[in-house]
């Protein structure tokens, strides 16, 4: 499919797509440089900086006195830090750089979390979150640019693999291991050692990272010009509407697991590791389902995952059944990531900085949209039921842009043939 700029689409965009939306090595074996796997492990301290604060609600509530409803409008302004951040901070870094502006980030991400761990009341907290969030927007911003260059043209898909693949790891081991250090030591425990390994991690940018001043070879003209396609932003739609569809109930697990469910706080990170594993397994089956058949993949797959949302509602009573579903809804929900994120690259075209962070922004809409209404569910008089039928809503939603989208990929098909 061109591009709004007439250009012809590269043909690696047709790839097959992995785990959260890379796309799969090529045939030939490439060793990947050091500089890439570094900064996949960076992203693994991003991706469960995001979600750790899911399973540690209780405690933050309980510590700054507020209600658990509240205390999820932490998750709200990382959230809205990374939707805002990511596109901001891809036009302002086209020119610096970039080592100096992976620097940057960390240590901006590294005090974000500082300042939460210090905080006695939530509004300090939410200062460090929009701060921390901030640095991995711009992370996201520069990192992917980093490694692509350094991976070079025959393994630029494999690194970007690497880099999101560094996001399912985070929820598979990171979030449930800080969870439970957070469960331990104190919620701050988390975000002290997030903290440090992000200081770490910038000395060794500052380090292995090679100098480069280059500019982007993407000039502002041809990155919005990208976003002319109108099925663009039906994406985006449609991407903001699952993320909150999702995250609408996972937010609140912990009350859901531990209130309604009945289950020991100790367990909590154990189901969480299940939604981790069930993420991986939805991202993997659904980049190679969703390849040659995105819309017959996306529409079944976001159906399931409000089929699954309205099994929580009625039925998350039963500790095993909670369990289960929790963990569906981790490989339900997720198989539609690696779909959404190559039709991006399909309509936009390849190397798109622009429209590529504009989809963080959506998924992050999506999850800033589903926390906060989900807390507002949560309490009302549906109570605990509430975080899930919101999301139940917003997934049905969802299916209104994927069928308008099917629609126009079908029409492009017959047309082609």
């Amino acid at each position: 499919m061109s591009s709004p700029s007439s250009t012809k689409p590269d043909t690696s965009a047709a790839a097959p797509l992995t785990g959260d939306g890379g796309t799969a090595a090529p045939a030939g074996k490439v060793k990947l440089p050091p500089v890439v796997w570094l900064l996949g492990a960076i992203a693994f301290i991003m991706g469960t900086s995001e979600f750790v604060v899911s399973g540690l609600l209780p405690q933050i509530s309980g510590t700054l006195g507020v209600s658990i409803s509240s205390a999820g409008m932490l998750i709200t302004a990382f959230a809205v830090g990374m939707m805002i951040g990511a596109p901001v901070m891809s036009i302002a870094t086209q020119r610096l750089p970039r080592r100096s502006a992976l620097v940057a980030a960390l240590l901006v991400f590294a005090a974000g979390h500082v300042v939460s761990a210090l905080s006695s009341n939530l509004g300090l907290a939410l200062v460090g979150r929009v701060a921390a969030a901030l640095g991995n927007g711009t992370f996201w911003a520069v990192g992917a640019v980093v490694a692509t260059a350094a991976a070079g043209p025959a393994a630029s898909t494999r690194a970007t693999g690497v880099m999101v693949g560094g996001i399912t790891l985070a929820n598979i081991v990171g979030v449930p291991l800080g969870t439970a250090a957070g469960q331990l030591g104190g919620w701050q425990t988390p975000f002290w050692m997030l903290a440090a390994f992000a200081v770490a991690a910038a000395v060794v940018v500052a380090r292995r990272v090679p100098a480069d001043t280059t500019r982007a070879d993407s000039s502002l003209r041809a990155e919005t010009a990208a976003l002319k396609h109108p099925r663009l932003w039906l994406v985006y739609l449609a991407t903001a509407l699952i993320q909150a569809g999702i995250m609408g109930a996972y937010s609140y697990v912990a009350p859901l697991l531990t209130e309604r469910a009945h289950l020991a706080t100790a367990v909590v990170p154990l189901a969480m590791l299940g939604f981790g594993i069930g993420a991986l397994a939805g991202t993997t089956v659904g980049g190679r389902l969703g390849d040659r058949r995105p819309y017959t993949t996306l529409i079944p797959a976001t159906a399931v995952t409000a089929v699954i949302l309205g099994a929580i509602t009625l039925w998350a009573t039963n500790s095993v059944v909670a369990v289960v579903l929790v963990v569906l809804l981790g490989a339900a929900g997720f198989a539609n990531n690696p779909i959404v994120v190559g039709e991006v690259v399909h309509i936009a075209g390849a190397g798109r900085s622009l429209p590529m962070a504009l989809a963080t922004s959506a998924f992050q809409v999506g999850i800033a949209t589903g926390s906060w209404i989900g807390g507002i569910a949560l309490t009302s008089s549906l109570g605990l039921k509430g975080p899930s039928l919101v999301g139940f809503a917003f997934a049905l939603a969802a299916l209104l842009p994927l069928g308008l989208l099917a629609a126009s990929h079908r029409k492009t098909e017959s047309a082609r043939s």
